[in-house]
């Protein structure tokens, strides 16, 4: 099930809400928001849903074995073993073929090739329950002693399938007790409708035109043609993205949980290194956290570190060799920012870093789209080389049918929000002007419903990009 589906919004979200808002303790609610929960992921991959809980119960249980041998060596074993066994189900479905396809290429070896299905938003709650029993072994957070409450964390629909990643730190106080107050459901309804509005509207549309420029065969691809439909990639994937972590952050809000933000305009970003403190926060904390600074961070070998921060980075995201590529290109831009250019863009017009990045960015999104190596050269080809000629009679077409879209979207990736949230809250100052933000307000709710439920219909699926990852 996918928020931005007519059973989620018309059916089981309304359904969810009346039974929890029917509850007035917070056991209750926990035990309902839980059942749905599971419900919401055994919709889609229903003999999955035991891989996710046996996830949950193996950090559970070495979560209290490591407390119960807190500051003796068991706990650090405990920690490992925990650690590899989380990871393991992560390596087994999304892992397992790409290394035995490699492995026999190179070696002529006839490794099995299981072909697993992957499941489901695995790489985001499988982190999330290993920075559970890390941080227990950490002494940051206490033991959760209720499994139903981990589980509930590791399997929370509002942020199960693709983040943001919260940490146990993140909402341990607010499972044991939260309170559900009109101010933050109102505020979660419009933080909803906004991640809404980016999905159903900007980047279902964004993902027409890119499908329709470079998805498919490339070698009549033009110059024109391939740079509009990278453009529109990277409009498709932020407002998919930013959107799924909005309508999270929102439903997180309705239930009484404060989620992290994910996204803070990145494509306002002055470098490479501001795009990533910008670009899917939640991720980049995780590896910064759990991995960079343990490696040594910027102490010894930082150069090293980095480089396996981004191999890993990259393969995260996928297992195929243009996610490494993708992973590889961030790193070449970082180390160059942290070791030459970066006094100098600093010293630079803002104008000109952000023309730096947003160029960077762009060329990088297409080692992300294309998972076939091949294409990526017919791109770069078309893109740089002008093979086809400048702009073809279709793509011109194509291009023109969209040009809305694509202003409309390039428009919403900058910081306005912030100021139009400013002049909101000025004109709330007053007695009639807080009425007619109310009003305005109830009328934006309405109308992103409507023209999403518009949008939507006849659409049977359209999942958020990150799914897959």
């Amino acid at each position: 099930m996918v928020f931005s589906s007519l059973t989620f919004l018309y059916l089981f979200l309304p359904l969810c809400f009346i039974c929890y808002y029917i509850a007035q303790k917070t056991s209750s609610r926990n035990v309902i928001l839980l059942v749905f929960s599971l419900v919401f992921y055994a919709w889609g991959e229903p003999k999955y849903i035991f891989l996710m809980i046996a996830t949950a119960f193996v950090d559970y249980a070495f979560g209290l074995l490591i407390d119960r041998f807190r500051g003796r060596w068991q706990a650090k074993l405990f920690l490992s073993l925990a650690a590899v066994i989380t990871l393991s189900s992560l390596a087994l479905f999304k892992y397992s073929s790409f290394f035995s396809e490699n492995i026999n290429s190179i070696f002529s070896l006839h490794l099995p090739n299981l072909n697993l299905a992957l499941p489901i938003g695995i790489s985001f709650y499988t982190f999330q329950a290993l920075t559970y029993v890390i941080d227990v072994y950490r002494g940051s957070v206490k033991v959760q002693p209720s499994f139903y409450k981990l589980l509930l964390y590791v399997s929370m629909f509002p942020q199960l399938i693709a983040g943001p990643i919260v940490r146990y730190s993140d909402v341990e106080e607010q499972i044991e007790e939260r309170t559900v107050t009109l101010k933050n459901i109102s505020a979660g309804v419009m933080r909803f409708s906004v991640g809404l509005l980016k999905k159903a509207i900007i980047a279902n549309f964004a993902g027409q035109l890119t499908d329709k420029l470079i998805g498919g065969d490339l070698t009549g691809l033009s110059s024109a043609g391939a740079w509009v439909g990278i453009i529109s990639y990277t409009l498709q994937i932020y407002f998919d993205f930013s959107g799924y972590s909005d309508m999270a952050i929102g439903l997180g809000h309705m239930f009484g949980f404060s989620f992290p933000e994910n996204f803070n305009y990145p494509y306002y970003a002055v470098s490479i290194s501001d795009f990533w403190r910008r670009w899917h926060m939640t991720l980049s904390s995780f590896f910064r956290d759990y991995l960079y600074i343990p490696l040594g961070g910027n102490r010894k070998n930082w150069a090293l570190n980095m480089l396996i921060v981004w191999l890993l980075t990259g393969l995260w995201h996928g297992a195929s060799w243009n996610f490494v590529l993708w992973g590889l290109y961030y790193f070449v831009f970082l180390m160059l920012e942290k070791m030459y250019i970066g006094k100098y863009l600093e010293k630079l017009p803002r104008a000109v870093g952000h023309i730096y990045s947003l160029v960077v960015i762009i060329v990088g999104w297409v080692f992300f789209y294309f998972d076939d190596l091949s294409k990526i050269k017919y791109f770069f080809k078309a893109a740089f080389g002008a093979a086809n000629g400048f702009v073809t009679l279709t793509e011109k077409t194509v291009i023109v049918n969209y040009a809305v879209l694509l202003i409309i979207g390039a428009v919403c990736a900058m910081p306005i929000l912030p100021h139009i949230k400013n002049l909101v809250g000025s004109i709330s100052k007053t007695r009639g002007g807080k009425v007619a933000v109310d009003v305005l307000s109830v009328l934006f709710v309405i109308f992103s419903l409507v023209i999403s439920t518009a949008s939507l219909v006849g659409n049977s699926y359209n999942p958020f990009l990150y799914f897959r990852f």
